[in-house]
């Protein structure tokens, strides 16, 4: 605890991801008091084709009660609010 896992276009390096997963436990440590080794980290390569089904509507537009920074991009699901 805590587990992040991000949802991205294919494309970034495994070097990009290692750096971005290094960043975001440095911040995690410092911003909410936790030790680097309880964090996980997860990254899913998603389509852009895919990108609706499988990430904005249930893990965005299902659960925006829980979002801190919701996206500001155009999709079917967020035409109701």
């Amino acid at each position: 605890m805590p587990h992040v896992h991000i949802f991205l276009y294919p494309g970034r390096t495994n070097e990009q991801k290692k750096s971005l997963a290094d960043r975001i436990i440095k911040d995690m440590v410092e911003v909410i008091g936790t030790s680097e080794d309880v964090i996980s980290i997860g990254f899913e390569e998603v389509t852009p084709e895919n990108w609706d089904e499988y990430v904005v509507k249930p893990f965005i537009a299902e659960k925006k009660k829980f979002l801190v920074k919701p996206p500001k991009y155009e999709s079917k699901y967020f035409k109701d609010g």
